[in-house]
C-alpha cells in the first residue's frame, strides 16, 4: 500500500519533522499578502472600486511586488474565474514576473500548479476553490481575444511602444466581463509622457486612479542604492526614476518658451462682436481646431475642439458654438487637395459652414511655423503676445509636452502635434511678416 494514501486530503507532503501546510482560505491569503505591504502598495491592493488603477513609481519602489500582490489579492476575490498578467516581451515575463510570482506564492504558502505550454499559466488553490492566472506579452495582445477575464494587470507597460500598449489596453478592457471584482491595473516606471501618463492622468476618467511613489518610499533598499542612482543619472531622469514623476525624457520641448504663469489666462474679454480666427488641422477621425481673437498685437485663444470625427462634424460644431460670429479659417493648406468627404475638399466643406478660408496655397516649412509660434510666445523684447484660456486644456498640454524626435523634427508619435499644428497655421498666417502687412510694403524681402 502506498504511503501517499495515509496523507490527509488537502495537505502538502513535507519532509519528516516539517509541518504540513493546509490549503489557505481567502481570508488567510489576504491577511498574509497585506502583512508587509508598503503604504503605496497597500492602497494599490486595497482599491477595488476603480475600473482602472495605476501604480507609477521610481526604481526599487516595489512595483512588481505590488503588481503580484494585487494579482493574487484579486485572484482570491475571484475564485473560480480567470485573470491575466502581461509583460511587454517574453524575456521579461520569464526573468521578472515568473520569479516574483514564485517567490510570493512560496512566501504566502499558497499551493499552485504551473503550466508552461502551450502558453504559461498559474492555477492557485484556495480552500474555497481555484483561480487561474494567464501570463501573456503585450506584443501578442491579440491572443486574449475571446477570453472572459475578471482582472488584467500590466507590468512596465511604459517600456512598450505606445501603439502596442494602447492596443493591448483596449483589448484588455474589452475582456473584463466576468468575476466578482473586475479591474484593469498596471505598475510601471514612468517613461516620459507616454502610455501611463495618457492612461492614468491626461485622459483619466472618474473610474481611474493614479498612485505615485518614490524610490525612497521603500525602506528595505540597500543604503547605497539611491546615492548610486543620483550619481549616475541626469536631473530629468532622477525625477522620473527616483520620484516617479512624468517628465520630458526626449531631446527637448518644441515650444520651450511656453509658461503657464505667463501665457494662460482665466479672464476673457467680451468677444461677442469680434471675428473669430480658427486654426484647423485635418486628420481623419481626429480633427483639431483652435479658436482665437486678435488682441492688439497678439492672439488670444478662447476655445478648442479636439477629436472631431470628420470635417463636417468639425464645421457643424464650430457653427453650433458660434452661430452669430464672422468666422475666418486658417486650415492646413493641403485640405484644398484632399477630403474626408469624397466629393468635396476639406476646405470647401468648412466654407459651407460660413468659415472663410484664409490658408495660403502651400504650408510653410515646419521649422518656420514653429518659430512663428515661439516668437508669439516670447520675442526678443520679452513680449508675450500669445495667451490661452485656462479652459483650453488640450492646447496647453500639447504646448507643454510636444517634443523633438530623434531626427530633430517635432514628434508625431505622442499625439501632441495636432493642436499645435492647428495653432501654427493660424499664427503663421496672421503674424508672419509676409502676411501681417498684407497689401502694404513690409520692407522685408524673403528669398
Amino acid at each position: 500500500m502506498s504511503i501517499l494514501l495515509e496523507v490527509p486530503s488537502g495537505y502538502v507532503c513535507h519532509r519528516r519533522g516539517e509541518t504540513a501546510t493546509i490549503t489557505p482560505t481567502i481570508a488567510e491569503v489576504l491577511e498574509r499578502i497585506h502583512a508587509d505591504l508598503l503604504p503605496h502598495q497597500q492602497v494599490f491592493c486595497d482599491n477595488i472600486t476603480h475600473r482602472k488603477i495605476g501604480l507609477v513609481c521610481g526604481f526599487g519602489a516595489g512595483k512588481t511586488y505590488g503588481l503580484v500582490s494585487k494579482a493574487v489579492s484579486l485572484a482570491a476575490q475571484n475564485v473560480g474565474f480567470v485573470s491575466a498578467l502581461f509583460e511587454p516581451v517574453a524575456p521579461m515575463l520569464r526573468d521578472i514576473l515568473q520569479r516574483t510570482i514564485d517567490d510570493c506564492l512560496a512566501k504566502w504558502e499558497i499551493p499552485y500548479t504551473f503550466r508552461v505550454s502551450p502558453l504559461p499559466e498559474y492555477t492557485l488553490s484556495f480552500a474555497e476553490g481555484q483561480h487561474t492566472i494567464l501570463l501573456r506579452t503585450m506584443e501578442t495582445w491579440n491572443r486574449i481575444r475571446g477570453q472572459n477575464l475578471c482582472a488584467i494587470g500590466f507590468d512596465e507597460a511604459d517600456t512598450a511602444p505606445m501603439r502596442i500598449a494602447q492596443s493591448a489596453t483596449q483589448m484588455a478592457l474589452a475582456r473584463l466581463r466576468s468575476g466578482n471584482v473586475r479591474q484593469f491595473y498596471a505598475a510601471t516606471t514612468p517613461e516620459g509622457f507616454g502610455w501611463a501618463y495618457k492612461t492614468f492622468k491626461s485622459e483619466a476618467t472618474d473610474d481611474t486612479l493614479l498612485i505615485q511613489a518614490r524610490t525612497e518610499d521603500n525602506p528595505h533598499l540597500p543604503l547605497d542604492f539611491i546615492p548610486s542612482l543620483i550619481e549616475n543619472y541626469p536631473a530629468n531622469l532622477i525625477k522620473a526614476y527616483l520620484n516617479g514623476e512624468f517628465v520630458n525624457l526626449t531631446t527637448g520641448t518644441v515650444y520651450d518658451r511656453f509658461d503657464r504663469s505667463k501665457h494662460v489666462v482665466t479672464q476673457l474679454p467680451d468677444y461677442s462682436e469680434e471675428p473669430l480666427r480658427i486654426g484647423v488641422d485635418f486628420n481623419i477621425g481626429n480633427m483639431s481646431a483652435v479658436i482665437g481673437i486678435r488682441s492688439g498685437k497678439g492672439l488670444l485663444i478662447i476655445d478648442e475642439i479636439s477629436g472631431a470625427h470628420d470635417t463636417d462634424a468639425l464645421g457643424a460644431e464650430i457653427r453650433r458654438r458660434y452661430p452669430g460670429h464672422r468666422l475666418y479659417g486658417y486650415p492646413d493648406a493641403s485640405g484644398g487637395n484632399r477630403s474626408t468627404n469624397a466629393t468635396q475638399t476639406d476646405i470647401q466643406i468648412l466654407e459651407q459652414y460660413g468659415i472663410s478660408n484664409q490658408s495660403p496655397k502651400a504650408n510653410p516649412p515646419v521649422r518656420d511655423r514653429v518659430a512663428a509660434v515661439q516668437a508669439l510666445l516670447e520675442n526678443g523684447k520679452g513680449e508675450h503676445r500669445l495667451h490661452i484660456s485656462h479652459t483650453c486644456k488640450r492646447m496647453i498640454e500639447c504646448l507643454e509636452l510636444q517634443c523633438y524626435s530623434s531626427n530633430g523634427a517635432p514628434d508625431k508619435e505622442g499625439g501632441h502635434d495636432h493642436m499645435t499644428d492647428a495653432l501654427g497655421y493660424l499664427v503663421w498666417r496672421e503674424f508672419n511678416p509676409l502676411h501681417a502687412g498684407a497689401g502694404r510694403g513690409t520692407g522685408i524681402r524673403i528669398y
